[in-house]
């Protein structure tokens, strides 16, 4: 499961390897927007929010806000809680609109019951499995984590968790302290036949266990393809409020996008509006 080289856990706490330099790696790396925002719709998927409904969203070890702009782009409001104040500054700079928290998700998440419809985590989780001080306890951590964490969601909703595992027993560790704390639900593994594209999430239910999705087994060309592809000529890329200019050419919010995103709800077997010249045509505003 471990990648290869050495993991940015085995380095020190979160706080120090997130510095200056790495936050503005998340700022400028065309291809880590590019996989950051991918695992960000991928965990929203799975969460199977109700459609046209604005959520009240957690987005634990939120880094620079690249997987909030997303939720933002999808009607959500979220707030943002990391280690890191590098990265939240970097977040702060660009005008990220969820309310950003520092704080240590292994000491607990600090609100009321029931103050969220959903969480999400990108590349976050596995940091709690690393001890970097005597006092530092990985399982006891993982357990305050997933208790805090079961409070703070409203009844029946679900967290998705992506997180990059060292090895089985890691992700042992992490799925015994998530079902000890009162989750239902288990881990869904994207793409398991591919060493590059291989995802996990865990997904959590804090409510009576319900059905648990199935991963993705095909790996499509654009997802080999966002592995550093070298082109010929410059590939417009940008980061806005509006959306993102992904590598493969589709803006957000244009009608490819959301051909795409109604192509895929419509494998979900959810009910979909039939295509027509209008779809994705943006709407002249009204006075």
């Amino acid at each position: 499961m471990a990648s290869g080289g050495r993991r940015p856990e085995h380095g020190g706490p979160p706080e120090l390897f997130y510095d200056k330099t790495e936050a503005r790696k998340y700022l400028r790396n065309s291809r880590m927007i590019d996989i950051q925002t991918k695992m960000a719709e991928r965990a929203l998927e799975l969460l199977y929010l109700p459609d046209d409904k604005p959520c009240y969203l957690l987005d634990i070890g939120c880094g620079t806000g690249l997987s909030g702009d997303y939720l933002t782009d999808e009607g959500h409001f979220w707030v943002g809680i990391d280690i890191s104040p590098a990265m939240l500054d970097a977040a702060l700079d660009r005008e990220a609109e969820g309310d950003l928290l520092l704080g240590d998700m292994g000491q607990g998440i600090p609100f009321k019951p029931g103050s969220f419809d959903g969480c999400i985590s990108i590349s976050a989780v596995q940091w709690l499995c690393n001890a970097n001080k005597k006092s530092d306890i990985p399982a006891k951590r993982l357990y305050c984590f997933f208790t805090s964490l079961y409070s703070v969601l409203v009844r029946g909703a679900r967290a998705v968790l992506q997180l990059y595992p060292e090895n089985s027993e890691q992700l042992e560790l992490i799925t015994t302290q998530a079902i000890k704390a009162g989750f239902t639900g288990g881990v869904v593994v994207d793409y398991p036949n591919s060493a590059k594209a291989k995802k996990f999430y865990l997904c959590l239910f804090s409510g009576p266990s319900t059905f648990l999705p199935k991963g993705l087994n095909e790996v499509k060309d654009e997802e080999v393809a966002r592995e550093s592809p070298f082109m010929n000529k410059r590939v417009p890329y940008r980061i806005a409020r509006s959306g993102v200019v992904r590598n493969s050419g589709v803006v957000r919010k244009s009608r490819e996008w959301v051909l795409e995103k109604k192509e895929r709800r419509r494998r979900q077997g959810k009910e979909v509006r039939p295509d027509t010249q209008y779809t994705g045509r943006k709407r002249k505003p009204y006075f």
